[in-house]
């Protein structure tokens, strides 16, 4: 018998904990052929997100639970997710339900058909600020500009994907991983899966800005050199600024040398410090890929392996 594996990343979930697990047994249960499992990963949650995985899972041995010492952040979740699946099938869906488990057994058809990423690509944003649609909009646009792989426009990490491509996404070293733009350069046979996304059935987002922008920027530094090149460009800018400058001021402006000057020198530290914060985001990078420190840490485990 074949087998899905859910894994749901959790943080401060308190309030849709049971009506999450509630709305995945009943689609899982429902799919005829299939054995299935839930891992739900307590991203360092401390309200009653743990309290009540826990007892959910002394009832339901389908029901694993991973809790981490504390908050690792969304990817790390899922990464150690994909860890410890068993499926042959594995979906990725977050516990607010703006992602509905009744659209699994869909997708499962798409992959018995024989694709091996299947990946929800909303055509409806429900409950979203003007501001947030605006931004995720830009942002799968400046990355595919610069990035080598492309990726789809207005998906998540909602998908289901085949066995293989977990174990290829588990060999995969790094460190701050954009799964999204992982699984793109996984390659493999992937199909777009067109849905609705729902406003969140409970609770805020945990999505804060900050949490939102080191998200981006580890899909552009992870999928893009040309950040790195773009520095000739501003050395460029920079350079031609500086010489039409001095022409200007001592030809047309020289009442004005010492504001003029001051603004020169002044646009030119900008150049340099915009080249240096771009270097230094790389080197930051390497730095925590030298360091070898693991994404996350496991606190404790409930069912896993058995």
């Amino acid at each position: 018998m074949k087998k899905v594996s859910v894994v749901v990343p959790m943080y401060y979930e308190e309030d849709i904990v049971d009506v999450c697990y509630k709305e995945l047994t009943k689609v899982l249960k429902g799919i005829k052929g299939y054995d299935y499992e839930i891992i739900c990963i307590n991203d360092g949650s401390q309200d009653k997100t743990l309290e009540l995985l826990e007892a959910i899972a002394k009832k339901d041995k389908k029901l694993k639970v991973l809790s981490f010492s504390r908050n690792f952040g969304h990817q790390a979740a899922v990464s150690a997710g994909l860890k410890v699946v068993t499926g042959d099938a594995i979906v990725i869906i977050d516990a607010d339900l703006q992602d509905p488990p009744s659209l699994i057994p869909d997708m499962l058809k798409l992959w018995e058909e024989g694709y091996e990423v299947i990946y929800g690509k909303r055509k409806k944003r429900d409950g979203e600020s003007r501001f947030k649609l605006f931004t995720a909009k830009m942002f799968y646009r400046i990355l595919n500009k610069l990035s080598s792989v492309h990726i789809p426009m207005d998906t998540g990490d909602f998908r289901l994907v085949d066995r293989k491509v977990v174990d290829v996404m588990n060999n995969l070293p790094e460190h701050n991983k954009f799964l999204r733009g992982l699984f793109s350069f996984t390659g493999f046979k992937q199909k777009e899966f067109l849905y609705e996304r729902h406003e969140r059935f409970a609770g805020q987002t945990k999505y804060t800005m900050k949490k939102m922008v080191k998200l981006a920027s580890d899909g552009i530094i992870g999928f893009s050199y040309k950040p790195l090149t773009f520095i000739f460009v501003l050395s460029m800018i920079a350079f031609i600024t500086f010489i039409a400058s001095f022409v200007c001021i001592f030809v047309f402006l020289k009442h004005y040398l010492i504001p003029l000057l001051i603004c020169l020198f002044s646009f030119n530290t900008f150049i340099i410090l915009l080249c240096l914060w771009i270097v230094s985001i790389y080197i930051s990078r390497i730095y925590d890929e030298v360091k070898n420190r693991p994404s996350y840490i496991v606190d404790k485990t409930i069912n896993i392996g058995e």
